[in-house]
């Protein structure tokens, strides 16, 4: 087995990646703001780019779904074994400079902590933020049921905690890009797409040939 340097992250994933990050701090400043937790904006400005940057990220959540299930990438968010030992390594193992646990490979880019977080994101905290947000935004449209006032406070309420929610999993997922081989490694890695991979003699052979994963 040899290390080289492999396109582990395409265009598309980095942009989709960095395009999603910009939504999500827009999302979260704007969305102080309306709950009037600093000054930095007027409230209807506040609102208004709260609400196109919600629009363009679930566009963009959209078409990165159908992306990935055409190319496959689905399976990268699968469950995968060994939680348990990457959970030990960020909680002790890291502290002493024990090796990570995981290998990263073309197959599997995400360890199985990763793919757990990613699925929780995708699968529970993003939903729940949609459909309580686009509840809230079409308020009028239903305001005039009896049940209007009660739902309008649980929707408020649940949008708000799963926010909260997704805040944290962005403070995380800051701190993790801190972890690998230098503060900005993982950084570099979703700026450029490269990574250091193991690859078997076939599988570098296959790429060389074939040049469907670009190598350095």
């Amino acid at each position: 087995m040899t290390k080289r340097d492999v396109m582990i992250y395409t265009r598309y994933e980095r942009f989709w990646h960095w395009s999603q990050a910009v939504l999500i701090f827009t999302l979260f400043f704007t969305g102080l703001r309306i709950h009037d937790l600093h000054p930095w904006l007027k409230f209807g400005q506040a609102v208004t780019l709260h609400t196109y940057a919600a629009y363009a990220l679930m566009g963009l959540w959209v078409f990165t779904t159908f992306w990935n299930f055409t190319t496959g990438q689905w399976r990268q968010y699968l469950f995968k074994k060994g939680i348990f030992k990457v959970i030990r390594f960020y909680a002790w193992g890291i502290l002493v400079g024990e090796p990570h646990p995981y290998k990263k490979t073309l197959q599997r880019k995400q360890n199985a902590l990763q793919s757990l977080a990613y699925m929780t994101f995708m699968v529970v905290i993003g939903p729940a933020l949609w459909l309580t947000g686009i509840a809230y935004l079409f308020y009028n449209e239903w305001a005039g049921a009896d049940w209007s006032g009660d739902a309008l406070w649980v929707i408020a309420v649940s949008h708000t905690m799963a926010a909260f929610a997704m805040g944290t999993f962005v403070i995380i997922h800051i701190y993790m890009t801190t972890t690998g081989k230098t503060p900005l490694h993982y950084v570099k890695t979703m700026i450029t797409g490269y990574d250091k991979v193991e690859l078997s003699e076939v599988e570098e052979a296959y790429l060389a040939e074939t040049k469907s994963v670009e190598m350095r």
